[in-house]
């Protein structure tokens, strides 16, 4: 009696093994790869209850299931000191999310999730070096930073690509400076600015030099001109009232040189003490008889 329930009790091991050994699922948040003696055979890819809803089979001691999470997961930086464009030296922490895309790629490039990991954080520092060799510090901390991380995130992106692997997004939490170079840092950052304020000051009297001269001679220019102007409209004026002249002294002679010397009565005897040395019988005084001159 005792060597048949044996051989069902064994039996009944092998069965369990063997099932349990042959069947196996993939929930909603995982992905797997069948590997046999470490060789890729299949990727599954799909949750129960979609396309390939039920058990998946394997084969027993042959095949084994590496799973992989198809969440995102994020990954933190430790603390990295790096220099900028300005060779000044600043502290960043930053970190990624990443998620994973391609099982079959990412289990023959990485093979672990904490291997991974490891990779990530490493494409995520070594970005980082070369962006901030090319920016400064105040362009991370101003409105250029979204810039600034897309670019990162792009270029972390195109290697991870090559072990299925899509990054989400990549963050910089805090970018300061060594707390032992803030002082001459900031000094530094003080000279600095007086200079540039010094040479756009100097530049900015070159410039205003520059239009106050060019004002000056237009000034100069225009000045002629119209002085140029004046004299031949007074010139012209002139000849114009020499003809007037010539013409009334050539209707009525005898009137013109009166009405010329009541003209010349007026402008020398305008004022109130007017005293003058002058000959009785000088020519000047010839319409003070008569209106003949006489």
């Amino acid at each position: 009696m005792r060597t048949p329930v044996l051989l069902f009790v064994a039996g009944a091991i092998a069965l369990v093994f063997i099932v349990s050994n042959t069947f196996f699922t993939v929930n909603e948040m995982q992905q797997a790869v069948v590997v046999q003696f470490g060789a890729p055979k299949s990727v599954i890819n799909a949750p129960i209850g979609g396309s390939h809803a039920g058990l998946y089979v394997k084969i027993p001691l042959m095949q084994q299931v590496v799973y992989f999470d198809k969440r995102v997961q994020s990954a933190d930086m430790d603390s990295l000191e790096v220099p900028d464009k300005d060779r000044r030296r600043i502290v960043v922490d930053a970190f990624v999310r990443y998620r994973v895309v391609n099982p079959l790629k990412f289990y023959q490039s990485q093979g672990t999730e904490e291997f991974a990991r490891n990779t990530m954080l490493r494409l995520v520092s070594s970005s980082l070096r070369d962006e901030m060799g090319t920016t400064t510090i105040f362009a991370v901390l101003s409105q250029e930073r979204d810039t600034v991380m897309a670019a990162i995130k792009n270029s972390v992106n195109r290697e991870a690509d090559a072990f299925g692997v899509q990054v989400i997004d990549v963050r910089i939490r805090r970018a300061d400076l060594p707390q032992q170079n803030v002082d001459s840092i900031i000094k530094r950052m003080v000279s600095e600015r007086a200079r540039e304020a010094s040479q756009a000051r100097a530049e900015g009297d070159k410039i205003n030099n520059t239009i106050q001269s060019q004002a000056d001679r237009d000034a100069t220019v225009i000045l002629a001109e119209a002085n140029k102007q004046s004299e031949i409209i007074r010139g012209e004026g002139d000849a114009e009232r020499n003809r007037i002249y010539a013409e009334a002294y050539s209707r009525d002679p005898e009137f013109f040189v009166f009405y010329r010397s009541m003209t010349a009565y007026q402008k020398a005897l305008s004022g109130k003490d007017t005293t003058m040395v002058i000959s009785p019988n000088s020519e000047f005084f010839k319409f003070l008889g008569d209106d003949k001159g006489k």
